[in-house]
């Protein structure tokens, strides 16, 4: 998103001096102004009044509400923000002082979700956007072309993926259903131990 309109950048301006200055509405608004040079503080705040649910306490009904009200910036682009803040701080917290475009740590996050990649990939894709600072749409290139070529595998391979997949899936969801029945006593302990022995089979398949 470029710069805010001159309206919307008077309409917080305006917001803001109507309020304590050390409040963390005011603080929020502040970060707002000033979205283009530091998103990653924007994204911090919104993050705390999305979490928290401050913007009830504002007088909005709810997030979206405020957002596009009292900041002036679409749901898309607040859940962006916040996302790619949130990813940040969880997954590369070394990049939170110097980050680069919300736009690319956001291609980054999803990248981070897709199925189809590997660590491989994600590592190559980080490298892109934290060493060579490239543009959010060569990234977006990348990695609709990282997907494209990893759907294509030969029939065999990308069956053996799937399998393995849902194999591991399966483990653990019997691992934590198992545990979840011996704690509450819910079967017998015979059944109990075939599953054991069901777990033990799976893991010995994906080994």
């Amino acid at each position: 998103m470029g710069a805010y309109k001159t309206r919307t950048m008077a309409g917080i301006e305006q917001k803001m001096e109507d309020m304590d200055e050390s409040s963390f509405r005011y603080h929020v608004l502040s970060t707002a102004k000033n979205f283009k040079t530091s998103w990653v503080e924007l994204g911090r705040s919104l993050y705390a009044v999305w979490k928290d649910k401050m913007f009830k306490e504002w007088g909005f009904i709810s997030f979206d509400a405020y957002t596009a009200k009292e900041i002036g910036i679409r749901k898309q682009t607040a859940l962006k923000l916040l996302r790619s803040y949130y990813f940040l701080e969880k997954e590369e917290p070394a990049h939170l002082v110097s980050a680069p475009a919300y736009e690319s740590v956001d291609l980054l996050r999803l990248a981070k979700n897709k199925k189809e990649l590997d660590a491989q990939d994600y590592d190559h894709l980080k490298k892109e956007v934290f060493d060579k600072g490239r543009d959010a749409r060569e990234i977006k290139k990348d990695l609709s072309a990282l997907i494209r070529q990893r759907q294509e595998l030969d029939p065999q391979e990308a069956w053996e993926k799937k399998r393995m997949a849902t194999v591991k899936r399966f483990l653990g969801a019997l691992k934590g259903l198992k545990q979840e029945i011996e704690s509450a006593k819910l079967l017998p302990a015979s059944v109990i131990k075939d599953a054991e022995a069901l777990i033990k089979k799976l893991e010995e398949e994906i080994a």
